[in-house]
This record gives C-alpha cells, structure tokens and sequence, in this order.
C-alpha cells in the first residue's frame, strides 16, 4: 500500500511538472521576458539600476552597435550594466533573460560569440579590449505584461533589441550575430564554428544555381557593411535572383536559409516573424551573391522581401590572418525595427 501511494505521488508530481513546463513553454515570449527583466532589476543596487534603466522613448534605445566600442584609456563607451560589473546571482538574472530572448539554438550561438573575445584576446596585441563578460544588458521603459518597454543584450558581434507591447513582441530586430573567428583554426577549440548554417547554406544555394540563374544572383561588388546605430536599413531594392525564379529544390534550400536565421529566435517569435515573410510573398524574396564559394574566399549575401532583409558578410581575415574567417549577419525588419510601425 506505501509503494502504490509512493507511486501514485510520483506520478502526480511528473504530472504536475509535466505541466508546468508545458505551461511555461506555452507562455508568450513577451512575458517570459517581462519576469525575466523584473527579476534583474529587482536584483541590482540603486547604482546598478540606474545604469541599466532608461526610458523607452530614450534615443539610446536606438543606439545600437556591434563593433567594439572603447575610449582611449580603454574604458568601454557602451550604455547599460555588463556582465563584467554583476555578481553571479545577477549574471544568472541576466542570462535568463537572454535565454527568453532567444531560442535554445540561439542563446549557444550567443553564448559561443561571447567566448571567442577569449580567444581573441590570446590572438591579438592587446590595443582592443577582449572580454567575454563586455556585453551589456539595457531595459528600457519598466517591464510589464501591459505597457510598452523594450530591452537589449549587446557586445561585440552581438546585439540583439526587442520591443514589446501588452506583452507581446511587437520587434525582435534589429538581430545581429558574429564571428571572429568564424572557424577556430587552433588550439582546444579547433574546428567551432558558430554560425554554419549562415555561411554553408547560401553556399550550397548559390552552388545548386544553373548557369543562367547565377547570372542573375551574381553581384560583381561584394555588398557594403551592415549599417549599426540606424533605425532602418538602407538597402534599397531587392537584387539577384527571385524565389518564383527558382526550382522546387532551389526555393526549399533558400527557405531553409532564411528559417535558419529565423530559428535563433524563440518559437513563438520565429514563427511571427516567417509568417510576415509569407504574407509578403515568397516570390517576391530575391537571393543575391557576390564573391567566392571556396573556403578563404570572400563572400557576401543578401535575401530581401518586401518586409524584412537577411545580410551577411564573409569578407574579414581573423584575427590569426586567416582570410575570409570573420562573419557579420543580421536580420531585419525593412520597417518595423524597434517597433517603429506600431
């Protein structure tokens, strides 16, 4: 009779926890990252608090960058509170809320950009700070499941923004992620790579193209840097070759490309985000290329539909020299970056 009770408690205790998972997983983003930002702010000092907190209408919401950022005497030039400046039960706060931003695929990715600054620090002279514990966390507005606030995470090659309304993410962009290197050529970590699918699938794509069809991806001029600290990108109209150009084959790999991306953000937000995709048309999105496919040739890309554009840059040695080994990627919305068309 114990053992059956002693089961039978078990069993509704897995039942119980069964569900609060599902629960928590059934949980709208926009309110996981309320919880998880609350509980931050609730765990740093005044000083802290003051550093990390702005309000949501503030222009430095819009002031976002993934290059290094430093002063002269080697001071960092970002806003926010690092990691650096927290202790290990604020730095497990603020890690909860990267996980809330993030898919579980996406926060690895982030948490491996984070660690290469190591390596970088061993590979380079020292004139630029490399810390893995330089990346900054920023609320902005006061965390709530009904109002308006936004937050961001950003560091070198890192820099993700949100935004959120009666809790909802109204935007998830701009979403920066990189590399450096993009493939650790040496040491214990020899052969990581953080963001393959970025870089092999367009490949594959451009190599899967008939004659013809690269004619038209094909880009003579490889495609110009990612423009940080704006509101909107400026791309202009979309180039190479479109989705209704492309075989059955060609359209799923391009599609799996564009997924890839959309993966490193959390479920429900993905899916938001290739819904708008769709309902911009799939024909309507163009793939274009410039540069090489062998390794160690530089290599740009760009996917642009009517609502969002994927950019991608392959063409930075490493900081060991190594050619074409240093990525810059992003996602964006062609209008609705930080929320501007809500």
């Amino acid at each position: 009779m114990k053992l059956s009770r002693m089961l039978l408690a078990l069993w509704i205790a897995g039942v119980l926890a069964g569900v609060a998972y599902v629960r928590q997983a059934a949980e709208p983003s926009g309110a996981r990252m309320a919880d998880a930002a609350d509980k931050l702010l609730a765990g740093l000092t005044a000083e802290q608090k003051t550093r990390a907190s702005y309000a949501f209408d503030d222009h430095e919401r819009f002031n976002w960058y993934f290059t290094p950022r430093q002063d002269a005497q080697k001071r960092s030039t970002r806003k926010g509170l690092p990691l650096e400046e927290m202790t290990d039960l604020q730095k497990d706060a603020a890690r909860a809320l990267l996980k809330a931003g993030t898919s579980s695929d996406g926060y690895s990715k982030a948490s491996t950009i984070m660690s290469l600054e190591a390596i970088l620090k061993d590979l380079e002279d020292g004139r630029m700070v490399r810390n893995p514990e330089w990346y900054f966390f920023t609320i902005f507005g006061t965390p709530s499941k009904t109002g308006k606030w936004g937050w961001r995470v950003e560091g070198h090659h890192l820099s993700l923004n949100f935004t959120i309304d009666g809790g909802n993410v109204v935007a998830a962009t701009p979403a920066f992620f990189g590399a450096n290197p993009a493939m650790v050529k040496q040491g214990p970590r020899q052969g990581t790579r953080t963001l393959p699918e970025a870089d092999d699938l367009a490949k594959e794509l451009f190599q899967a193209l008939d004659a013809e069809q690269r004619k038209t991806a094909f880009q003579e001029k490889q495609f110009p840097e990612i423009g940080e600290h704006t509101r909107a990108p400026d791309v202009g109209e979309a180039k190479g070759i479109a989705y209704a150009k492309l075989d059955s084959k060609q359209q799923q790999l391009l599609l799996k490309l564009v997924k890839a991306y959309a993966a490193r953000m959390p479920e429900d937000i993905a899916a938001a985000e290739m819904a708008g995709v769709e309902r911009g048309g799939l024909d309507n999105i163009h793939f274009a290329f410039a540069g090489g496919t062998e390794p160690g040739k530089p290599h740009t890309y760009r996917i642009q539909g009517p609502t969002f554009v994927i950019e991608f840059l392959n063409i930075q040695a490493d900081s060991a020299r190594n050619p074409a080994n240093h990525i810059h990627s992003a996602w964006r919305s062609l209008k609705n970056d930080f929320g501007a068309a809500n």
